[in-house]
């Protein structure tokens, strides 16, 4: 069994779950991982009984619990310095953390309306005009991020990053609804699908047999 356990909800919709399983993944540091049914009387009883928050994801290191994406994000940086989870560039690294930490607490109407849900699309979607302020805020950051410290490969900051785990989420919700891009957001969008981490969990995702119909659109 590896020390680090990382437990999520489901990868069909879990956007919270999503960012630190991406990171661990990209740290390159072993770990095992429970994934629950969200909203089941199961579950919740495990979360008031094992998370601060309630909440997943949670990380387990020994006797330490980690509760929070982004926290849970940088402890596995400082754990795994070179697998560059932040830009060793200090410039990039102050924004990729600005640009992340917007993510982590902005973009309310995109999250609203725009649920996760990897197994479904929804062609023609009519996206409400304070989700596409969010969608285009979105859309500016992926581009200047790209424009000035794109250059080493095809992510926001050349290589893949913690950056990209924080907006892979987002990239799942636009293929979703079928959000109209920039042709530059759209390159980004199908460089983060091929990405095989990306792909592993929309995969997994849609193999899951659980439905919560709260994240199913009736169209």
């Amino acid at each position: 069994m590896a020390d680090l356990h990382l437990t999520i909800g489901n990868k069909a919709y879990s956007s919270w779950s999503m960012r630190p399983w991406l990171a661990l993944k990209a740290s390159g540091l072993p770990f095992d991982e429970t994934v629950l049914c969200l909203f089941t009387e199961e579950t919740n009883a495990w979360l008031a009984a094992n998370s601060p928050n309630r909440k997943v994801p949670l990380l387990r290191h020994g006797d330490l619990r980690i509760w929070d994406s982004l926290a849970i994000i940088e402890y596995l940086a400082e754990l795994a310095p070179e697998s560059g989870l932040w830009p060793k560039d200090s410039k990039a690294r102050a924004i990729a953390r600005s640009v992340s930490a917007e993510m982590h607490s902005g973009f309310q109407a995109l999250r609203q309306h725009l649920g996760m849900n990897v197994r479904r699309t929804y062609p023609g979607f009519a996206v409400p005009a304070d989700a596409q302020a969010d969608i285009d805020r979105v859309q500016a950051i992926w581009a200047e991020c790209r424009k000035t410290y794109g250059a080493g490969g095809p992510f926001l900051f050349g290589a893949f990053s913690a950056a990209d785990c924080m907006y892979a989420p987002v990239v799942t919700r636009f293929v979703t609804y079928d959000v109209k891009l920039t042709p530059e957001a759209q390159d980004y969008v199908n460089a983060m699908l091929a990405q095989p981490f990306v792909a592993d969990w929309i995969a997994a995702g849609k193999a899951e047999p659980w439905v919560i119909e709260k994240y199913e659109l009736a169209v």
